[in-house]
C-alpha cells in the first residue's frame, strides 16, 4: 500500500519543541489547576527529602557529638528534632501520593480527549486517506503512539520536575555546607551531562524510526489478516512471510539501535556519580581531619549523602529522556493525523422532504412524505428551486486520476435514466468501481462534469448526495452489535417493521421468536410477524399467561424451553432407567430407556413388546452405535438402551 512509504527517508523528529508545546497545550487546556497542584506537591516532596538529608549535619554536630562521653546525656532535644523531621517526611509522603493520584487523572483524561479528537478527525477524512495509509499504521497511532504519551505524561514529566526541584534543593544545600566540594560535584555532573546529551541525541532519531517501523509492521499484519482468503487462494504464504520478515527485521534493527545507545546512559551516569562520591569523600575527609574550612564530620556526612542523592535525579533525567523521545515521536504521529485536512464539502444543494400540490408544484415539507426533492438556491439570483429526486445520472467528458499526472479514466461519456439498468463489464482495474466512487464523490474529477438530476454533483452537499444513493459494496462488513442494528445502519430512524421487511420476511415459511425475558417485545414482534404474513410462527413463552397471549394473537406453536428441559431432567432423576424422554402430540411419548430386567438374551419376537406393552421399539443403542429397525430375532445384550414410542402409560408399564 502507498501508505508504507509515508515516512520514508532519514528518520527524526521534525520539530520536537513544537510537539512538546502542543502536548502541554492539550494538558493545560483542561487540567491547569491540577497541574499547578502537582507542581506544588512535587516541590514539597523534593524539599522534604532534602531537608531530611540536611538534618544529618545537625544530628551529628549538634546532638550526637556533644553527648559523647557525657555521663547523663539528655535525649529530649534530639527526640524533638527527630520528631520534627518525621513530620516533614510525612508531609513529603502525602505530597508524593497526591501528585501521583492527580497525574493518573490528568494523563488518562488527556489521552481520552486525544482519542476523541483522533476518532472525530478520522471520521471526517476523505476516502483517499484510507486508500493510501495502511489500516494497521493508523491503529498504531491509537495504541502504541498514544501509550508512549501516557508514560510521558504520567511518569516522565513529573519525575523530571521532581528531579529538577531536587537538584536545585541539593545544590542550594551544598552551597550552605561546603563550596569546594560543590565545585568537584558540579564538575563531575557537567561531564556526565555532556556525555549523556550526545548519546540522547544519537538515540533520538532511532526512537522515531522505531515508532515508524512499528506502524509499518502493524499495517502489514492488518493487511494480511484482511486478505487471508486471497493469500490462501494464491498460495502466497511464503512470499508474505518474507515480506513480514523484512519489516520485522527493520523494526528489530531500529529498536536495537535506539536501546543500544540509550541503555548505556544510566550505567554511564552511575559510574560518574560513584566517581564523584569517591572524590568528594577523599577531599572532604582530608579537610575534615585537618579542620580546614570549618568542615565538620556532620557536614561531611550530610554532603556525601547529598552527593549520593545527586546521582538519583541525574539518573532519572537520563532514563526519562528516552521515554520522552519516544513520546515525542509518537505524539508527532498523533498530531500528524490530527492535522490531516478533512474532506472538503463546498456543496450547497440539499435533499429535503417534499410535497406536491394539485398543480404539481413542489414545496418543502416538515414531515416525512416519501417524496424527496433537491433544494437548489441559485447563487447568482438567490432564487430557491425544488427539483424532484429521480436519479438521472450524466457523465460528460469526465477525466479522472488518483494523481494528477496519471489519468485512469479519460473522456468518459455515459448516462443512466431513471429505471434503467446498466452493467459495467470489464477486467480488474478497468474503472468499474471507480465510476461508482466518482458518483458518490469519494474522489473529485480532474475535468468534465457529473450531473445528478441536472445538477452538478460538486454543488450538492456530500452527505445529501450519498443519502440519496444506494451502494452495495463488494465486501460485507458487519459492525459490532445486533443484526437489527446492522440493518438500521442505512437509516437509524427505521422502525422494527421496516427493518424486518427489508430482510424479506414475507418470503419466510416459518419464523421463531426466541426473545427471552422481555415479554412485551416478544408479543410485539410476534404480532408484527403475523401481520407480515408468516405462515408458521413458533414463539417462546416465559409463563402460562405469556403463552395464552401468544396463542390469542395467532402464534402457531408455543414452547417452554426451560420448563421442558426441567421436566426431562426431573424425570431422568426420578426414573434412572429413562435416559431421555420427549412428549409428542396427545398422550404419546418418545423415550430412551435402559434394557428392562430379564430381557438379556431375548429378542423382539420373544418379548412381543408391541402386543404385551403396546409400544414400538424403534432402535437399539449398543456400544456407541444405533441399530435402527432391529431384526425380530436379534438378541438383546446387557447395556443396551431402547428407543421406544407409545402411550405414556404403556411406556411407563414397560419401564417398570
Amino acid at each position: 500500500m502507498m501508505g508504507r512509504n509515508r515516512n520514508a527517508g532519514k528518520p527524526g523528529a521534525k520539530n520536537p519543541g513544537k510537539t512538546f508545546k502542543r502536548i502541554m497545550a492539550e494538558i493545560m487546556g483542561r487540567y491547569k489547576l491540577h497541574c499547578v497542584a502537582v507542581v506544588l506537591c512535587l516541590i514539597v516532596s523534593a524539599v522534604a527529602n532534602v531537608y531530611g538529608t540536611m538534618f544529618m549535619q545537625r544530628l551529628i554536630d549538634d546532638y550526637i557529638t556533644p553527648m559523647i562521653g557525657r555521663p547523663d546525656p539528655d535525649f529530649g532535644p534530639m527526640g524533638r528534632a527527630v520528631l520534627g523531621v518525621a513530620l516533614v517526611y510525612l508531609l513529603g509522603a502525602f505530597s508524593a501520593w497526591l501528585y501521583n493520584y492527580l497525574m493518573i487523572f490528568v494523563s488518562q483524561g488527556t489521552l481520552k480527549n486525544l482519542r476523541v479528537k483522533l476518532f472525530s478527525r478520522m471520521e471526517r477524512l476523505p476516502i483517499k486517506y484510507f486508500d493510501t495509509h495502511a489500516h494497521g499504521d493508523i491503529m498504531s497511532v491509537y495504541t502504541n503512539d498514544i501509550d508512549t504519551m501516557r508514560q510521558m505524561i504520567s511518569q516522565s514529566m513529573p519525575q523530571l520536575i521532581s528531579s529538577v526541584v531536587t537538584i536545585v534543593s541539593i545544590v542550594t544545600s551544598m552551597i550552605i555546607l561546603n563550596v569546594p566540594l560543590l565545585i568537584i560535584t558540579l564538575f563531575m555532573v557537567a561531564t556526565t551531562m555532556t556525555l549523556s546529551v550526545k548519546r540522547i541525541k544519537s538515540a533520538g532519531r532511532f526512537f522515531v524510526a522505531q515508532q515508524q517501523d512499528l506502524g509499518r509492521v502493524n499495517g502489514y499484519i492488518e493487511e494480511m489478516m484482511d486478505g487471508q482468503k486471497v493469500v490462501k487462494v494464491f498460495c502466497h504464504e511464503e512470499q508474505n512471510f518474507a515480506g513480514f520478515k523484512q519489516l520485522n527485521d527493520a523494526l528489530r534493527e531500529s529498536a536495537y539501535n535506539a536501546n543500544r545507545i540509550s541503555n548505556t546512559i544510566m550505567p554511564l551516569t552511575m559510574a560518574m556519580g560513584n566517581l564523584s562520591y569517591v572524590l568528594c569523600a577523599v577531599v572532604g575527609g582530608l579537610l575534615a581531619s585537618g579542620g580546614y574550612l570549618g568542615l565538620t564530620i556532620g557536614t561531611l556526612v550530610s554532603f556525601l549523602t547529598l552527593n549520593k542523592s545527586f546521582n538519583q535525579p541525574i539518573n532519572q533525567v537520563s532514563q526519562q529522556s528516552n521515554a520522552i523521545i519516544m513520546a515525542l515521536a509518537g505524539a508527532e504521529r498523533v498530531f500528524d493525523l490530527l492535522d490531516e485536512a478533512p474532506e472538503v464539502d463546498d456543496g450547497y444543494v440539499t435533499l429535503v422532504n417534499a410535497k406536491k400540490d394539485e398543480n404539481g408544484v413542489i414545496t418543502e415539507s416538515d414531515g416525512r412524505t416519501g417524496l424527496w426533492a433537491w433544494k437548489y438556491t441559485h447563487k447568482d439570483t438567490g432564487e430557491t428551486e425544488y427539483r424532484e429526486l429521480k436519479g438521472d445520472i450524466v457523465m460528460d467528458h469526465v477525466d479522472f486520476g488518483y494523481s494528477d499526472d496519471k489519468l485512469v479514466l479519460h473522456d468518459i461519456k455515459l448516462y443512466a435514466t431513471p429505471g434503467q439498468k446498466i452493467a459495467f463489464v470489464g477486467s480488474t482495474g478497468a474503472g468499474k468501481t471507480t465510476i461508482t466512487n466518482l458518483i458518490n464523490r469519494f474522489y473529485d474529477i480532474q475535468d468534465g462534469k457529473i450531473r445528478y438530476d441536472g445538477i452538478n454533483i460538486n454543488k450538492i452537499k456530500k452527505a445529501d448526495l450519498r443519502r440519496s444513493l444506494g451502494l452495495v459494496l463488494q465486501e460485507t462488513n458487519l459492525f459490532t452489535g445486533t443484526v437489527m442494528e446492522n440493518i438500521r445502519y442505512g437509516r437509524l430512524d427505521a422502525t422494527d417493521e421496516e427493518a424486518l421487511r427489508s430482510l424479506g420476511v414475507k418470503n419466510f415459511d416459518a419464523a421463531v421468536v426466541a426473545i427471552g425475558q422481555n415479554t412485551r417485545d416478544s408479543i410485539l414482534v410476534s404480532v408484527l410477524l403475523k401481520e407480515m404474513g408468516i405462515p408458521y410462527l413458533i414463539a417462546k413463552a416465559n409463563d402460562d399467561l405469556h403463552a395464552k397471549v401468544l396463542r390469542k394473537i395467532g402464534v402457531d406453536k408455543v414452547v417452554f424451553p426451560e420448563r421442558d428441559m426441567g421436566v426431562r431432567l426431573a424425570r431422568s432423576i426420578v426414573t434412572p432407567s429413562v435416559l431421555d424422554l420427549m412428549e409428542l402430540s396427545g398422550d404419546y411419548q418418545l423415550a430412551e430407556i435402559l434394557l428392562p430386567s430379564g430381557w438379556e438374551g431375548e429378542s423382539l419376537r420373544s418379548t412381543d413388546a408391541r402386543h404385551k406393552f403396546g409400544v414400538n421399539i424403534l432402535s437399539v443403542h449398543r456400544e456407541g452405535h444405533y441399530l435402527v429397525a432391529p431384526a425380530p430375532d436379534m438378541p438383546f445384550q446387557s447395556g443396551d438402551t431402547l428407543l421406544v414410542m407409545g402411550r405414556r402409560e404403556d411406556v411407563e408399564k414397560l419401564r417398570k
